[in-house]
């Protein structure tokens, strides 16, 4: 194919430059919308209803959103373009039948006849049922037991609330208190779910678990729990529930929220006001109020999401427009560095259970969340900051070195690095049940440790240090057959191997040795007609998928960085992947992306990240330039 032209691809640089820099804040930050499915906004209606809060005219948006998110068949998925979703379709068919629509509507009917198709309430996860259950839709002696004398268990304890992954801590504490309590708001007749229970037959009761496994320990420690759940007596509940209260306020973060996402948050909210708490206490009022800034409000619909991203928004923003050209002590640049600077977290949190010997040092995602640093944000911000020249270059090289500290004490065992957490790997609870929709574990991701990877490769931390060449081991040993790798918090091989490719050459690897060679062959074998590269979510569950789907500016803009960070810039399919983006630009810099290509819980909840394509393509196309011009990985 013909050459890229130098000054359509000078002219889209520009433009989605000029178009980022018109997006920072005041404050010196950049951040848009996190979008997930319908969901979470249509748990916004049932939440507020138990909490005893009018949503007012949000009701018609929130009706509005529904609807024009439902499918064809009746249901709703849990990301664009995928198929019905069972749990979504039933906490959206709540949301309405709260909102004052009737069963007899035929968009309701459509829904209810999905819904039934795919098993009913009783095939529908243990969350869902929960949220049914606080309406006195399912019953809670049903549901899984979870004692909250699980909170009085010592940290060297086999099995604690540390074992599980940050997200899933903060709601099994909330759950405790939740369960042990068993409230219940009645609905009205018009406003049940009654029409959504099948009543089981021989043929349609699934099997029980195997003998042995884990599901079926655990069912049987659920049964010996129901039993010693109606004992009348217990003489540490009392003191249980209030280090369950204890530990929830001391886990509030400023903004109201628990670890900045929705799910936690909601359900510490019911757990406080089952403790007495009322709507004015000060932990409820700020938790309420905290919620206002997660929901976005337009004329006609409202979307409330399950987390924001500013400091990840920001680093990135900051890596692309420094490659697009902008000057390191560029005011942008400088204000974005400034505010990073100022949102490193220094103070105590969860992970310190199991790394108590380690100075705090990390970044978060969100605006504020002290307890939970993650990995990923705490190496792309160095990444950010190593970038910019800082009106003090000292107290960058300090805030870097406290990071770099942190992250190696947060190094797993089998080398790699986790989200949040040390050795958040006991597989025997990725079977309770519970996680039947919320991932419980954190474990060692590829993606995670390849950027760990490259910030220390950055650093120039040399190629022998111990915690690298675990890292590179980690790494190569991690690759599929395919010459692929699994992208757990990006969809998904493609997000993985560009990332692993960016750290595998940033530390020095060969563009000839076979592991990258394999990986280049694999992207280049996943390129669409279109020059363009797509995957759907749903390779989450069909290996066979992997890097199949339409094309995406983000995942396009993945697959560039990979063969870029492998040394084929002038290879025939990194000029067709450019000149997509070129082809598929908007004219104010942006491109349309309606697919999600941000991961939550893989297999379950997906995120859509409103500036992803925008600063990923900048990245790759700015990247590209400079390539082409001489300019090193």
């Amino acid at each position: 194919m013909p050459s890229i032209d130098r000054y359509a691809l000078e002219r889209a640089i520009s433009r989605t430059r000029d178009h980022l820099l018109e997006q920072q804040s005041p404050e010196g930050y950049w951040v848009a919308e996190l979008e997930s499915d319908v969901s979470v906004t249509a748990g916004y209606v049932p939440f507020m209803r138990y909490l005893g809060v009018n949503v007012g005219s949000r009701g018609r948006k929130v009706s509005r959103v529904l609807l024009n998110a439902q499918l064809p068949e009746g249901g709703w998925s849990s990301y664009w373009g995928g198929p019905g979703n069972l749990d979504v379709s039933i906490q959206a068919y709540l949301s309405l039948k709260l909102l004052g629509h009737h069963a007899s509507e035929p968009f309701m009917e459509r829904a209810r006849a999905f819904i039934l198709d795919q098993g009913g309430i009783e095939r529908s996860n243990t969350f869902t049922k929960i949220m049914l259950a606080l309406f006195g839709q399912y019953a809670w002696d049903r549901l899984p037991s979870l004692p909250p004398e699980l909170m009085l268990l010592p940290t060297w304890s086999p099995i604690t609330i540390y074992d599980c992954a940050s997200w899933a801590r903060a709601t099994i504490v909330a759950l405790t208190v939740i369960i042990a309590h068993q409230p219940v708001h009645p609905l009205s007749e018009t406003e049940g779910l009654q029409e959504l229970l099948l009543e089981p037959t021989a043929e349609a009761k699934p099997a029980g678990p195997a003998l042995g496994s884990w599901e079926s320990g655990f069912l049987a420690l659920d049964r010996l729990l129901k039993v010693w759940e109606r004992i009348p007596y217990k003489p540490a509940r009392r003191r249980a529930l209030r280090e369950a209260e204890r530990w929830i306020l001391a886990h509030q973060d400023s903004d109201g929220s628990w670890g900045g996402i929705m799910l936690p948050w909601v359900y510490s909210l019911v757990a406080l006001k089952c403790m007495g708490h009322a709507n004015d206490a000060p932990a409820m009022s700020r938790g309420l109020q905290g919620l206002e800034t997660f929901i976005v409000d337009a004329d006609d619909t409202m979307r409330l999401q399950p987390a924001v991203s500013p400091v990840w928004d920001t680093a990135y923003s900051t890596i692309a427009l420094r490659e697009a050209g902008l000057d390191p002590d560029h005011p942008a640049l400088v204000r974005a560095a400034t505010w990073l600077l100022g949102k490193q977290v220094t103070s105590e949190g969860d992970w310190q259970v199991k790394v108590s010997h380690a100075k705090p040092g990390g970044w978060a995602f969100e605006f504020e969340n002290n307890r939970y640093p993650d990995v990923d944000d705490s190496v792309l911000v160095p990444m950010a900051l190593l970038a910019v020249e800082t009106p003090s270059q000292d107290q960058k090289r300090r805030a870097i070195a406290r990071a770099v500290d942190w992250v190696l004490n947060m190094q797993s065992r089998n080398g790699g690095w986790a989200a949040f957490d040390v050795d958040n790997d006991m597989e025997m609870l990725s079977h309770i049940p519970f996680a039947d929709f919320m991932t419980p574990l954190d474990p060692v991701s590829v993606d995670v440790t390849a950027h760990v990877v490259e910030l220390l490769a950055r650093l120039e931390v040399e190629p022998t240090h111990p915690a690298l060449q675990r890292a590179m081991a980690y790494l190569r040993g991690e690759q599929e057959e395919s010459g692929a790798w699994f992208g757990r918090w990006g969809v998904n091989y493609v997000y993985g191997t560009s990332a692993v490719l960016m750290a595998l050459r940033q530390a020095g690897e060969g563009p000839r040795e076979p592991t990258i060679l394999q990986a280049v062959r694999w992207l280049k074998e996943r390129q669409n007609p279109d020059g363009g590269w797509g995957e759907s979510c749903q390779s989450y569950e069909d290996e066979s998928l992997q890097g199949i789907g339409p094309s995406t500016a983000s995942q396009t803009a993945w697959a560039l960085l990979g063969l870029l960070a492998a040394g084929d810039v002038d290879d025939a399919a990194v000029r067709r992947g450019v000149a997509h983006l070129l082809d598929t630009q908007l004219g104010d810099g942006r491109w349309d992306e309606p697919y999600y290509t941000g991961t939550g819980f893989p297999g379950a909840f997906y995120l859509k990240y409103h500036m992803y394509p925008i600063y990923f393509p900048l990245l790759a196309l700015a990247r590209y330039k400079r390539m082409t011009e001489g300019g090193e990985i």
